[in-house]
């Protein structure tokens, strides 16, 4: 084999590697695939189908009130009667047990949510994996890295109607592809140092998902450059499931070009029902 072809298949085995673990963390039994509902808490008590507990939201935080016969389980303890749960920071959750499901208890948008995850949920029972583009090389890019003086507050809206996500974006990543210039605001990444690209282009509502895609960035080199892999851009979870709260990319994140790399439309957009 040659250099070359030493190299493509490299290439091609490592990003083999990290689709099948990323479609593997989806398909979690606790998943984004299982969740069931999304319940928006409110003063007033609500029950939900598959969760035990009446829940509301009141000073202290959330409250859940279970009646004889239920239970959940708080840090791996049993609780009974009722239980106030820690404050929650924006974008913050936290895991409770109820037999084999977890029930997240978390905040977005300045609202409490409850979205239970069940192993048996029909569209986790049901993933048949994400549809991808061909891996190719011609989507790695170097980019470059620019930090902001001072983090700027940006306010995007949410797949939810009527709500919004504000994040401090560090900088923005500049690159070009087919002898355009091109750039992305950054948000935080998921691992310090690290940053997320959430964008649309050309694909976008044709092939791939209309509302978003996401592409993690590693830290800089010490000038600024930056590696894109387009071929890890991925859907977010509300590319699966209607029960999610992601956030829209900022307006200046429009490509304007077909990013044929990464994920496509799921296949459960793709059916009539979904």
């Amino acid at each position: 084999m040659t250099v070359q072809e030493v190299d493509k298949l490299s290439f091609l085995q490592d990003w083999a590697q990290w689709h099948a673990e990323h479609e593997a963390a989806l398909a979690d039994e606790h998943g984004w695939l299982a969740i069931t509902s999304v319940n928006w808490l409110a003063a007033e008590a609500q029950r939900f189908a598959d969760a035990p507990g009446a829940w509301l939201t009141g000073e202290d935080g959330v409250l859940v009130v279970l009646d004889r016969g239920e239970n959940l389980r708080v840090n791996g303890q049993p609780v009974y009667d009722q239980h106030v749960f820690d404050p929650i920071p924006e974008r913050g959750g936290i895991n409770v047990e109820s037999g084999n499901a977890v029930i997240e208890v978390a905040k977005r948008c300045g609202h409490y949510i409850v979205r239970p995850r069940h192993p048996e949920s029909p569209l986790r029972l049901n993933f048949a994996g994400i549809p991808v583009y061909q891996p190719s090389q011609d989507w790695v890019l170097t980019g470059r890295y620019l930090a902001f003086d001072q983090p700027r507050p940006t306010t995007v809206g949410s797949v939810v109607e009527g709500l919004h996500h504000v994040y401090d974006c560090p900088g923005q990543v500049e690159f070009e592809f087919g002898g355009q210039k091109l750039a992305l605001t950054a948000f935080n990444g998921k691992s310090p140092g690290t940053y997320g690209l959430l964008f649309t282009d050309l694909t976008s509502g044709v092939t791939t998902y209309a509302a978003n895609r996401s592409l993690q960035v590693g830290p800089p080199e010490a000038d600024g450059s930056v590696t894109l892999d387009f071929n890890r851009a991925v859907n977010l979870p509300c590319a699966f499931t209607d029960f999610a709260t992601c956030p829209l990319p900022p307006a200046e994140n429009k490509l304007p070009i077909a990013v044929e790399a990464g994920e496509k439309l799921p296949y459960e957009r793709m059916r009539p029902s979904a």
